[in-house]
């Protein structure tokens, strides 16, 4: 039996920022917890899969949001790796083509910044505003506690961006490729 009341209210709010300082309220694997407390097993079974790396192979999930938003994120991949090829002037074999253009025009807008940490801030803000885009009305639905956990693990995944680690990495990266280790 699910008990979804209980559970949203022991969601707490966070807001999404680039500041990497500030600390989320929970953790993902707390929010999986509580799933499996509150959900049936079927949903909390759902919850425990969430990934924001859907399957190249389109699945269903047995969530109509969950489906809708896998969909978007791998059009999204499709059509970065797509660019990023042909930037590279390599074949972009064996990629499934995509046709949504608010994904291609997003796609394209990250893969034309200067900075490596402003395509992925952009690209996660873009995906916080298609998961509230497409989030349901009703948020004491399984579907709802689904979206909150995939904000969540967004969130998690941009606090550990960090602008000095990523520039020392690229360095070490960029100097080993020219055969200039240190």
């Amino acid at each position: 039996m699910e008990h979804l009341y209980y559970l949203v209210a022991q969601l707490p709010s966070f807001s999404v920022t680039d500041d990497s300082s500030a600390k989320l309220p929970l953790t993902t694997e707390y929010y999986k917890d509580l799933c499996s407390r509150f959900m049936s097993a079927e949903s909390s079974r759902i919850a425990a899969g969430l990934t924001l790396e859907p399957p190249l192979e389109q699945e269903t999930t047995g969530s109509a949001f969950l489906d809708a938003w896998y969909t978007k994120e791998r059009n999204l991949r499709l059509a970065l790796a797509q660019l990023r090829a042909l930037k590279m002037k390599k074949e972009a074999k064996n990629l499934p083509l995509t046709s949504d253009g608010e994904v291609i025009q997003a796609a394209r807008t990250a893969t034309g910044m200067d900075s490596p940490l402003s395509a992925e801030q952009f690209l996660n803000q873009y995906r916080m505003a298609l998961l509230d885009k497409i989030a349901p009305l009703d948020i004491f639905s399984a579907d709802a506690v689904y979206c909150y956990g995939l904000k969540l693990m967004l969130a998690e995944r941009m606090k550990k961006f960090n602008r000095d680690e990523g520039l020392a990495s690229y360095h070490k990266i960029y100097d080993e490729i020219l055969g200039e280790k240190k």
